[in-house]
């Protein structure tokens, strides 16, 4: 018997100053079985960081044509393609082929992955890699609530989340830039 998804209700307040973004964002969201609550976390961090009207959670680990997140045009072309972990390089030559716009949201032990994949997608010029560092993600995933509501503050590449009872921040940094 297959394993079902667990579903999570999420809020976020998200204020964005540098890109003038203030919503009250609302999903539910499911975790596929195999997923942790890190990249889980990861996810719902890159649907603030990357917020569009039109972003939408893709089903991820259930298929591997989809993104993490993405939006998509009218036409139903693919406009951003979001992803998070630590994608080998193949997989982010093939989301690059789809897309106009790619980010990855890299979490975890980073340190040989970006030595074996960085090299190879530098001349991806339409993918960009953001880095979460490990210990402020372990202290947000950790016991993650089926009903989230989290303040999420976005200043000078710095995320500031709160959840009522503590605030954690976490200083995203750029490996890659886009064009």
């Amino acid at each position: 018997m297959a394993l079902s998804a667990t579903t999570y209700k999420m809020h976020l307040d998200l204020s964005d100053t540098d890109r003038g973004v203030y919503e009250e964002l609302r999903h539910t969201v499911a975790r596929h079985p195999s997923e942790t609550e890190e990249r889980l976390t990861a996810r719902i961090l890159a649907f603030g960081l990357f917020w569009d009207p039109r972003m939408h959670f893709g089903r991820g680990l259930s298929d591997v044509d989809e993104a993490a997140l993405w939006s998509r045009n009218l036409e139903g072309q693919i406009e951003h393609w979001v992803e998070v972990g630590r994608p080998d390089a193949d997989r982010l030559k093939r989301c690059s082929n789809r897309t106009d716009r790619l980010t990855l949201l890299a979490y975890g032990n980073q340190d040989v992955w970006a030595a074996q994949v960085l090299p190879k997608v530098a001349n991806l010029d339409k993918l960009a890699i953001a880095s979460l560092p490990q210990a402020p993600m372990n202290e947000l995933a950790v016991d993650l609530p089926r009903s989230i509501h989290w303040g999420l503050m976005i200043t000078d590449d710095v995320l500031y989340v709160s959840d009522g009872d503590r605030q954690v921040e976490i200083a995203l940094s750029w490996l890659k830039r886009s064009g």
